[in-house]
């Protein structure tokens, strides 16, 4: 009997509340802000963005680990759509919800006020937001979540690496071709077949614009604004690759 009452209260429930998702959301946002308070404490000489960024790091790793455990069925990673969310995939969306609202925070003292970055921000945490709050379309936001997420390690690693002073090592050129090659492959192979099938789904009208205005903005945003002409031969062509 001990056994079968510990085993219950180890299965999620079938339905979560919205008061569990707002404590969710809530304490993700102390989460980051303290994990950026940490790491400017462990690197007091490294940048305001530097710092965020390592942050930023560790939500997408978060992330795409918590996207692969909310997957039931591998064959078919995005069934059922337009269905009701589960718990951790709920889990997992509130995660990033909560970073979202850090990271916006986090600009704003910063003084990154771009157009751009304003925009994303707006459109991730009202199309999140209404995911939590319709408590539908888990499938397809997580998928979205794991598809965006999986170049983002390496876009912040490339920064990281600019201010650590690595330039035209190998290390720098295998970061490059890597993120080249998981950008192409997740946001312009997975991107576009995981937006047609969101927005022909039977979804709410918020999810719908939510998926598709994130994919754009998200597939048309340039890692940084150096441009490849100021650059000697062989950094260009390493530049090359990253773009």
């Amino acid at each position: 009997m001990a056994t079968a009452a510990a085993a219950a209260a180890m299965e999620e429930p079938d339905v979560v509340n919205g008061r569990d998702v707002v404590s969710w959301v809530a304490s993700g946002v102390v989460l980051w802000s303290t994990a950026f308070l940490l790491v400017r404490a462990l690197f007091p000489k490294r940048s305001y963005d530097f710092c965020n960024r390592a942050v930023s790091t560790m939500h997408a790793v978060a992330a795409v680990c918590l996207a692969c455990l909310s997957v039931d069925d591998w064959s078919c990673p995005v069934c059922p759509l337009a269905a009701a969310s589960s718990p951790r995939q709920m889990k997992a969306l509130a995660v990033t919800l909560a970073y979202m609202v850090y990271d916006a925070a986090c600009c704003h003292l910063n003084g990154d006020t771009r157009l751009d970055n304003a925009v994303h921000h707006l459109v991730s945490i009202v199309g999140i937001g209404a995911g939590l709050a319709y408590q539908r379309c888990g499938t397809e936001m997580v998928a979205s979540m794991l598809v965006t997420e999986m170049s983002s390690p390496l876009l912040h690693l490339r920064e990281m690496l600019k201010e650590l002073g690595v330039r035209d090592t190998e290390l720098n050129l295998l970061v490059d071709v890597l993120f080249a090659a998981t950008f192409s492959a997740a946001r312009m192979g997975v991107g576009p077949y995981l937006t047609y099938v969101t927005v022909t789904a039977d979804n709410p009208i918020l999810i719908k614009v939510y998926t598709y205005t994130d994919y754009r903005l998200r597939s048309v945003r340039q890692p940084n604004k150096l441009t490849t002409s100021a650059l000697p031969p062989t950094r260009r062509w390493r530049r090359g690759c990253s773009w």
